[in-house]
């Protein structure tokens, strides 16, 4: 089943509704698709519905946003229901996002010497009943200065940037822990962007003329991506998502051979936030097999 199964909305930093998304994805000849916003299922039941419009199956998900140290270490859940852990959980993505939102315009304020506030924030921050993100503030500051939010992401908020905060962030073992107590299931995002290199070391790395020197520190990465692949599937990880835009084929090849030896799931997803971007929707193609449609679907009340 033709299937992309990490896609955002205006729930968290995507720029479409999820009806918006639900006519991208049958035009994109999706049959299965999932909105995993950040941190909360704000836009589950709004999914759902706009899926049973078009046609489409659906999975009701969520990316937790989650670090071990510096190292950016997302989680998709698929399946979970809204009980008393994910309610506790979301209150305090709620009160961690409005403080670290608050550092980062501090900080992007004394940086580029200029004055955005919360209000201007909050202007991007459509649907309130999802925690803020980092793009809400990113997307502020560009309008500002009028700038590509994209970059200005890259240069200022990202991991070395004068204005990356990640405080109040969950570690990639909590995430595990509420997506299976919301009685869903645990896949790995992305693990092609995990890096594996401390704060110092990514500086280094980014300095660096010398291509042994990057070699080395790639290959020091490399081993600490597979340490905590190796923890995070030892606490309960159910899956990967193997394919997936910005991984290269060596990458994908990695990760399906790591999925097959450990006995885990494999996904698939664009990651789509907006149009115009390297993330499309739907892309790269992704075939969930039969079991893991029975899977998604089972725990979506809707095989």
């Amino acid at each position: 089943m033709r299937a992309d199964l990490h896609i955002h909305s205006v729930w968290s930093d995507g720029l479409f509704r999820p009806d918006e998304l639900a006519k991208k994805a049958k035009q994109a000849g999706l049959e299965l698709f999932s909105v995993t916003d950040h941190d909360s299922m704000g836009g589950s039941e709004e999914g759902a519905r706009a899926a049973r419009a078009e046609g489409l199956r659906y999975v009701r998900g969520w990316e937790v946003s989650s670090y071990e140290g510096t190292d950016k270490i997302h989680v998709l859940g698929y399946g979970c229901k809204k009980n008393a852990d994910y309610e506790e959980f979301l209150r305090l993505r709620f009160e961690g996002g409005r403080i670290r939102a608050e550092k980062m315009v501090a900080l992007a304020n004394a940086h580029l010497g200029v004055h955005v506030t919360m209000d201007d924030v909050e202007a991007y921050h459509v649907r309130k009943g999802a925690p803020i993100h980092t793009m809400h503030v990113v997307r502020a500051f560009a309008a500002a200065i009028q700038r590509d939010p994209g970059p200005l992401y890259g240069e200022l908020f990202a991991l070395g940037g004068p204005a990356f905060v990640a405080e109040y962030r969950p570690t990639p073992f909590e995430a595990v822990e509420i997506i299976h107590k919301t009685g869903g299931i645990a896949v790995l995002a992305h693990p092609g962007r995990i890096f594996g290199l401390t704060l110092e070391e990514m500086l280094c790395w980014r300095a660096a003329t010398d291509e042994a020197e990057r070699e080395r520190l790639d290959a020091r990465g490399l081993a600490r991506r597979r340490k905590i692949m190796d923890a995070l599937t030892e606490a309960g990880l159910d899956g990967i998502e193997c394919v997936y835009t910005r991984h290269t084929e060596e990458e994908t090849r990695e990760f399906l051979a790591y999925a097959e030896r450990r006995g885990l799931w494999v996904t698939g997803g664009s990651d789509f936030h907006a149009e115009g971007t390297r993330n499309v929707l739907g892309a790269p193609p992704f075939d969930a097999d039969e079991g893991l449609c029975k899977l998604l679907l089972g725990l979506e009340g809707s095989v």
